[in-house]
């Protein structure tokens, strides 16, 4: 399986991605631990009793990686030569422990690399939802995406 080159990327189209996630406690603690973010509002279940959510909240960097890989399989897996940026990150509804993630991508715009030959550069749209289908992450990224081989790269 392989993504997508940059030649085969349409701007406007819009995949909906077939994998799905259910957040756990262990993803959310494991996550927040490796990552050294002592918050207690993704950490203490008696401080969260207190807030707004009444819950632990799932830490936000989590839902961005999850978001951000839905679309792996489909369109950048081994085509991608790297991010280079995110141009817009936001959480209009928390993540929490239960929560079973979707994510949807659209292509936003392309263009030649104006300095290398055999890549273009992407900006993709990712729209995480939970199972109640509120938005939860929205993310603008732009990718380095590699360029089909020539016959003589391919040969």
């Amino acid at each position: 399986m392989r993504g997508l080159y940059f030649e085969e990327f349409e701007v406007g189209k819009h995949y909906k991605h077939s994998m799905t996630r259910t957040v756990t406690e262990m993803d959310n603690v494991m996550f927040t631990s490796l990552t050294m973010n002592i918050q207690p509002l993704h950490l203490d279940e008696e401080f969260c009793k207190t807030t707004i959510h009444k819950q632990r909240v799932v830490n936000s960097l989590f839902t961005v990686a999850l978001i951000g890989a839905f679309h792996v399989p489909e369109l950048t897996m081994g085509t991608t030569l790297g991010n280079l940026g995110y141009d817009k990150v936001k959480f209009p509804n928390p993540v929490f422990h239960g929560d079973t993630l979707r994510a949807e991508t659209t292509i936003l715009k392309k263009r030649e690399s104006e300095s290398r030959t055999d890549s273009g550069i992407v900006w993709f749209e990712h729209r995480g939802f939970n199972q109640r289908d509120e938005l939860v992450c929205l993310l603008e990224r732009v990718g380095l995406m590699a360029k089909r081989p020539t016959t003589e790269e391919g040969a």
